[in-house]
């Protein structure tokens, strides 16, 4: 009997994050919301409450950094 196990691609690592919000996995993980960006489509920090992982997402998460 096959398992399904919902993946999301997430910095092309696969996680267990399907059905969770993306700022609830931003958080769980360690990201500050206000210093990330996430895309492919990139999504703006007002709706990362609103968006619900799913399985098969893949997402990238960007850190900004700063220095000179």
């Amino acid at each position: 009997q096959e398992v399904f196990n919902p993946m999301v691609t997430i910095n092309g690592s696969p996680i267990p994050a399907d059905g969770q919000t993306l700022a609830a996995y931003l958080t769980q993980a360690g990201y500050d919301p206000a210093r990330v960006a996430v895309g492919g489509d990139i999504v703006p920090k007002a709706l990362y409450n609103a968006t619900t992982l799913a399985d098969g997402d893949v997402v990238e998460i960007v850190r900004f950094v700063g220095g000179g």
